[in-house]
């Protein structure tokens, strides 16, 4: 599969109609973020079933704002809509195929589960 450019119009759609989501926060002034592209898009070769996404921060602006992207490139992973991953900073192939593999096998029932616990807290 090849990577998809998102916008602050279909981002949300995305990130919910597809069961995992990566996607790379760049900018084509960003050295590392050219870099990091060509490791991005062969990730998306080789994993079809894994959305792979990016967001041009320069065009993007407000998206980027929204989502707190204060460096590029940063790289968010999403699965079943929910955020898991976010870390500034370009990976190199292994790292990225790492993510990939742990974002796959998370236990979405937990990750849940944990998120209720720290919402029930917060209001406590």
């Amino acid at each position: 599969m090849t990577t998809v450019n998102l916008s602050l119009d279909d981002f949300e759609s995305t990130i919910t109609n597809n069961t995992v989501v990566i996607v790379d926060f760049w900018a084509a002034w960003c050295g590392p973020c050219r870099a990091f592209g060509p490791v991005f898009d062969k990730s998306a070769q080789a994993h079809p079933d894994v959305v792979h996404a990016k967001v041009d921060t320069q065009a993007e602006q407000e998206l980027a704002a929204a989502l707190q992207i204060q460096s590029i490139p940063t790289v968010m992973a999403f699965r079943e809509g929910v955020l898991v991953y976010s870390q500034p900073g370009a990976m190199p192939p292994q790292a990225l195929e790492e993510l990939i593999t742990k974002v796959k096998a998370l236990d979405m029932a937990k990750v849940r589960a944990t998120i209720a616990a720290r919402r029930t807290k917060a209001d406590a």
